[in-house]
């Protein structure tokens, strides 16, 4: 079975660079397509409370027969529960629609700028951190001037940041501030919701390696290193999407995808989500 690459956190916890995302998954239809994922040889899991499925995914998790350490879990707080004892409640209904023994990554989903509670949020991440109760914490869509605040006013920085990430939005300048840190970035919606699957540089590049334009679009990712997560509930697309690690871009070809950049999000901007 291929091994897949881990990026190793600024805890020294590593999750595997290619996982699986549940976005817009019903719970029921979460079981089996987690359960195909896991099959298939993905062994890291994306799921958030907003999503609806934790119950699904941590179903898959435990019928999957694999030894719990061997699968790497994250979820994310949903956004009505910010604040310091909302989120330790979120967490433990997380946990419980989970029923698992414990959580890999817990993230921040959204920062909310107007309700500014994101410091307090984050306050009662790191309690559950150092309680044991999660092996890593971190947040998604967050800009640069929130991870600086929370730098400033709390102890321990994100492993990891979750944004919107493709080739029409190739975040550098976010890229290169986490790698100053030592935060992980990891891309959600990697292949720009499908659409830039007909663009002209990212068929040529699949066509150049007899793949499909969203293995080609994945392989750039694993290359610039980020942590990917795909979702499919399409059982030949799950496994297709598994396999990028037989071919390798070239630096032209790397550069020529990157070159897409527009700026363009096909997700909400971050500062918009309150």
């Amino acid at each position: 079975m291929t091994t897949v690459p881990e990026i190793t956190l600024n805890n020294g916890v590593r999750i595997p660079q290619l996982g699986f995302g549940v976005w817009q998954v019903g719970n029921s239809e979460a079981v089996t397509a987690v359960g195909t994922a896991l099959e298939a040889g993905y062994r890291s899991i994306d799921t958030a409370a907003l999503y609806g499925n934790e119950e699904g995914v941590g179903q898959a998790v435990r019928d999957s027969g694999l030894p719990r350490d061997e699968v790497f879990v994250t979820s994310k707080l949903a956004n009505s529960d910010h604040g310091y004892d909302s989120t330790l409640r979120a967490f433990d209904a997380t946990m419980d629609r989970l029923k698992l023994d414990r959580l890999d990554l817990y993230l921040i989903h959204w920062v909310q700028p107007r309700r500014n509670q994101y410091v307090e949020t984050w306050k009662a991440f790191e309690r559950l951190y150092a309680e044991g109760r999660v092996r890593a914490i971190g947040v998604s869509n967050f800009h640069e001037p929130h991870l600086s605040r929370l730098f400033e006013e709390t102890g321990i920085v994100p492993a990891v940041n979750q944004v919107e990430l493709h080739p029409a939005l190739v975040q550098e300048p976010l890229r290169r501030f986490h790698a100053e840190h030592g935060i992980a970035t990891e891309a959600w919606s990697p292949l720009g919701q499908g659409k830039l699957l007909q663009d002209p540089v990212v068929a040529a590049v699949a066509r150049a390696h007899g793949v499909s334009p969203a293995q080609a679009i994945l392989r750039w990712h694993i290359q610039l290193g980020n942590v990917v997560i795909p979702k499919s509930v399409t059982p030949e697309r799950i496994r297709a999407n598994f396999d990028v690690f037989g071919f390798e871009l070239t630096g032209q070809e790397m550069a020529e995808i990157s070159g897409l950049d527009s700026g363009r999000r096909f997700g909400s901007n971050p500062d918009d989500m309150n």
